[in-house]
């Protein structure tokens, strides 16, 4: 196996009796103590499941929080996604290096093959976690950072679960990192969403976003075609010198041609004007609007092409593939993973087309 098909090998140890006490109820986020061998090195570790839906899935995604050492790499946290509705395993990775591209803030990730007490587990994606170790890594100021746990993060006042008005403006946030006090400037900056009128709009509110950054994540969610991803998929960085929001996207394994079952998503699903209040208030304003037509005619050009962006899938796919036959969930469907790259060749050329078509919206 020459180089470029070698990938980390995570080895996982864990007491048989806390494995028993892990699977006696999934939902349960109580962490058990466990080894994680990689590199050489045999840390300490918390280990739990991680997501919500997707821990019925046979195979299992993982969060990992260094123990002894307390970090490792820089990273207090990492997690493990099985990627386990998604044929090809890369649509999360080859979302997140596009969005990376595009300069939104996102995380880094890479293919590992994992093995628990020396059984193989499979081909998983390791994510950082986005959090204070996540800004320092990149010298960014420290701020506070809210996860988007469910639809009420939709920088509206009004519930997308109940459709009534929201009890509380925190409703759809969990913060993570940062002061309590960053919770009444996510309040505020909602507030303001839905209330500057609409000649003091443009002016307000780039008191409170990033708004060259809000739209490049618009883009990102428009050309991988993330449902979910305007009033979920995402977490809210605030950043502690300038005082502005900006967002970092989460969870984009059902994008490129396929939706968060594994099957085949229509080119045309995800609208290019979004559908989010933020968004839409953004869009109302002339010059916002025309920024962003630009920036999506831009990257048209430059980044959503077959010619840019089917040597990457394909290079990834390449990578793991020999991992894949070694994977116990996914060896079955091997012939669904070679297929994939054409899938997303094919979700990019019905894509290109849809936008370009509908890119006079934005006049």
């Amino acid at each position: 196996m020459d180089d470029a098909a070698k990938i980390p090998q995570y080895k996982l140890f864990i007491n048989p009796l806390d494995l028993k006490e892990l699977k006696r109820d999934i939902w349960i986020d109580d962490p058990i103590p466990a080894q994680l061998k990689l590199e050489g090195k045999r840390l300490e570790i918390d280990l739990s499941y991680r997501g919500s839906h997707i821990r019925d899935f046979l195979k299992k995604s993982y969060q990992i929080t260094f123990f002894k050492p307390n970090t490792f790499k820089g990273s207090k946290q990492i997690h493990l996604n099985a990627e386990f509705k998604d044929p090809s395993l890369i649509r999360n990775k080859l979302s997140f290096d596009f969005f990376s591209e595009l300069g939104v803030l996102s995380p880094r990730s890479q293919h590992v093959f994992l093995t628990l007490n020396g059984k193989a587990e499979g081909v998983y994606l390791e994510i950082e976690s986005v959090d204070q170790h996540f800004l320092k890594r990149r010298n960014l100021p420290s701020g506070s950072i809210f996860y988007a746990v469910d639809g009420d993060a939709n920088f509206s006042l009004m519930s997308d679960l109940d459709k009534e008005i929201k009890k509380s403006l925190e409703l759809g946030y969990k913060r993570k990192c940062g002061p309590a006090s960053d919770d009444y400037k996510l309040q505020e900056f909602i507030i303001k969403i839905n209330t500057i009128p609409i000649p003091e709009f443009e002016r307000e509110i780039q008191k409170y976003l990033d708004v060259d950054k809000y739209l490049r994540w618009i883009a990102g969610i428009i050309f991988t075609a993330n449902y979910d991803g305007f009033v979920h998929n995402y977490a809210l960085y605030r950043n502690g010198e300038t005082g502005l929001f900006e967002v970092i996207p989460w969870d984009y394994d059902a994008t490129w041609g396929r939706d968060v079952n594994g099957k085949i998503m229509k080119a045309n699903y995800v609208p290019i004007e979004g559908f989010n209040t933020l968004t839409a208030r953004l869009l109302y304003v002339d010059n916002f609007r025309r920024r962003y037509r630009n920036l999506l005619e831009d990257i048209i050009e430059q980044q959503f092409t077959k010619d840019y962006m089917v040597p990457k899938a394909e290079n990834l796919l390449q990578q793991i593939r020999p991992f894949v036959m070694q994977d116990p969930y996914k060896k079955p469907d091997i012939d669904q993973f070679d297929q994939e790259l054409e899938v997303i060749s094919e979700y990019i050329d019905e894509r290109r087309r849809y936008l370009q078509r509908k890119l006079a919206k934005l006049n």
